[in-house]
């Protein structure tokens, strides 16, 4: 069967190798282009283009848009397979001359300067006890300091982020009156120094223009309650009688105990998150921890530090003292978020600021000064 018998007339190019002939090695090679020299097969001389050998040094995957008679576009190469050379796969990455080893978890941070907290703690520690047991007037005048710093820290974050205008200067002269009246007059010099307090408030801002007024009195009236007017219950226990500074002793350490238990177990054991969306950091064992550790704390004091005191008594009081500082640190936690920030000032290296050291010790006072009355009375 001749080529004719196909369709093709004699004479017209081909594309692709012949049946038969030395061209047949040919086959499956790069299809061919019509250019090149032509063979002769005797009568039926047909025009057969030979492939193009490249020359040495050209581009061989230089894919070249190439027209037959007929204008159809071929590619010089073959259609199913690529030519060009292939880099060799590397065998290993450079640096892995073994398999990688699992990953490994991350160690844990303890997210502040460890050194610098207990440095400035030992420091604060040693100035609350040598005032404390000394001259009782002295821890008044270290109460006084804190609450008029912590006054200055909250109103220049409120003035910063949410420029809430807090007249300072009555804030700090009647917050440093409240310490001072609750030492001397007890609860009712307290009483009245706050209601005081709340009154210089609302009239230092009426000096300055009427807009944001209700917002800038309501927020100052919430600091005046917020440091000062909680601090005083310190103050009260200190006046409590002989055992005063051991009250204030006993206040002091369990706050510290049942943070320091909350961190600790927290940090090592934490897994489930206690409010993610106020305080991401705290966990639900973290106040496991801080109960147990205050209530044995609680235990201890109120059997060997407080005059008329009994084991049980201290196993509540640490109870109260976990639940209240645990509610003190989120309700701050609450407030920088709000105000968007993560600490209250820079003065303590490691803590933040006094704020951030005040956040669990204000609003226990007032449980712990309350359970004290309830449990030996006021002194």
């Amino acid at each position: 069967m001749n080529e004719s018998s196909w369709g093709t007339p004699p004479g017209a190019r081909q594309w692709g190798p012949p049946d038969h002939g030395p061209a047949a090695s040919l086959r499956g090679a790069a299809p061919p282009v019509p250019a090149g020299p032509v063979h002769d097969r005797g009568d039926a001389a047909q025009t057969r283009p030979m492939p193009i050998v490249p020359e040495p040094g050209g581009h061989q995957d230089d894919h070249r848009d190439i027209r037959d008679d007929r204008g159809a576009a071929r590619l010089s190469g073959p259609p199913f397979r690529d030519d060009r050379p292939q880099e060799p796969m590397p065998t290993s990455l450079p640096g892995a001359d073994s398999a990688p080893d699992p990953e490994k978890p991350k160690k844990k941070s303890a997210g502040r300067n460890l050194r610098a907290a207990i440095g400035v703690g030992v420091g604060l520690g040693a100035v609350i006890l040598a005032s404390l047991f000394v001259y009782k007037p002295v821890f008044i005048g270290v109460i006084a300091i804190a609450v008029v710093v912590g006054l200055w820290e909250l109103t220049s974050r409120l003035a910063e982020r949410k420029d809430i205008r807090v007249p300072l200067v009555p804030l700090a002269v009647g917050g440093t009156a409240m310490v001072v009246a609750g030492y001397v007059r007890g609860a009712e010099g307290a009483w009245v120094a706050m209601a005081l307090t709340a009154l210089a408030v609302l009239v230092w801002r009426m000096t300055e223009a009427p807009e944001n007024y209700l917002r800038d009195v309501t927020a100052g009236v919430f600091a005046a309650f917020y440091v000062p007017f909680l601090a005083t219950f310190v103050a009260l226990m200190l006046a409590a009688g002989d055992d005063g500074p051991q009250r204030v002793l006993t206040f002091l350490l369990l706050t510290v105990v049942s943070d320091t238990g909350a961190y600790a177990v927290g940090w090592r054991f934490g897994r489930k998150k206690l409010a993610p969306r106020i305080s991401p950091g705290k966990t639900r064992e973290g106040l496991v921890g801080a109960v147990l550790f205050a209530m044995v704390a609680g235990a201890l004091c109120m059997e060997f530090l407080i005059k008329g005191g009994a084991w049980w008594q201290g196993l509540l009081l640490g109870l109260a003292v976990a639940a209240s500082a645990t509610l003190g640190d989120l309700g701050e936690s609450m407030i920088k978020r709000d105000l968007g920030i993560k600490d209250m000032g820079t003065l303590l290296p490691g803590h933040g600021g006094i704020m951030d050291r005040l956040d669990s010790l204000l609003p226990t006072a007032p449980v712990v000064w309350l359970l004290f009355v309830i449990f030996v009375g006021s002194g």
